[in-house]
């Protein structure tokens, strides 16, 4: 097993530019792109959770940390039309106007098919998946309207790799990665890029929740590395899609993972 690497410093990737994050609150692959986004120099940043409290806390953490002044806080469920719409109206307005979208927001979950209600599979699929769908629906004619912009999915390598207890999750990635696609085609007729990052495993708090600890370990030992990734990882590989440096990327989906997949 490998120690994780030295942090990043930033290099200004995204100066200039303004961001938007869901599900960004706590500790999580959001947070930490939140967080990087603000290293790597925008302009302005809103991040949006469903935890009032978290995501105060949030807000201020990240302005402590980077001295940026310019972010902002907007609850939001993702699985809410209306609330989805209050979200970019406000992002629109506070940050004059979005310039890359970061769609974190998912839900996973253990469970056998077997034992798996029409409940717990539609709450996966409305967050993981339509909530990615509801969020780029809303945020597209602005940005087409610019001719300029990125969205930036958050998949997962179960989207190709089966794994037991996860199917309802896997199919909602994996519905990520084809969304990802189809509606890149669509956007860059106006200039609008859309790619996704899809992460093997990135150990945090939330994923601690969602899984056992017996899963996590064994996951975790079979990458190459024989670690879980940092959030921060795969946050900068997001920072990279979001940046010009990828300028010709879009509809793909980029796996940061040690392992095929």
């Amino acid at each position: 097993m490998t120690t994780a690497p030295k942090y990043v410093e930033g290099h200004n990737l995204l100066r200039g530019k303004s961001v938007l994050v869901t599900a960004a609150a706590g500790a999580g692959i959001g947070f930490s792109a939140a967080l990087r986004a603000a290293e790597e120099g925008c302009r302005a940043l809103m991040i949006s959770d469903i935890h009032p409290r978290r995501l105060d806390e949030a807000v201020a953490n990240i302005k402590a940390q980077t001295g940026l002044q310019q972010v902002f806080g907007q609850l939001c469920d993702v699985s809410q039309e209306e609330q989805v719409q209050v979200l970019i109206n406000a992002a629109e307005d506070k940050l004059a106007g979005v310039d890359v979208l970061i769609n974190n927001a998912g839900l996973g979950g253990q469970t056998a098919v077997v034992d798996m209600s029409d409940e717990q599979w539609s709450k996966v699929m409305d967050i993981t998946l339509t909530g990615t769908f509801r969020m780029t629906r809303a945020m597209l004619p602005f940005m087409q309207q610019r001719k300029a912009g990125v969205i930036i999915n958050n998949a997962s390598v179960l989207g190709w790799r089966a794994q037991k207890e996860q199917a309802h999750y896997a199919a909602a990635k994996a519905g990520v990665m084809a969304f990802t696609r189809c509606s890149a085609l669509e956007a860059a007729e106006h200039g609008v890029r859309i790619n996704a990052v899809s992460p093997s495993i990135a150990l945090h708090e939330f994923l601690k929740k969602a899984s056992s600890a017996d899963v996590l370990e064994q996951l975790a030992s079979k990458e190459a590395f024989g670690r879980a990734a940092e959030v921060w990882e795969i946050a900068n590989v997001m920072m990279f899609l979001a940046s010009d440096y990828s300028s010709y990327m879009t509809g793909e989906v980029v796996s940061v993972s040690s392992q095929r997949a």
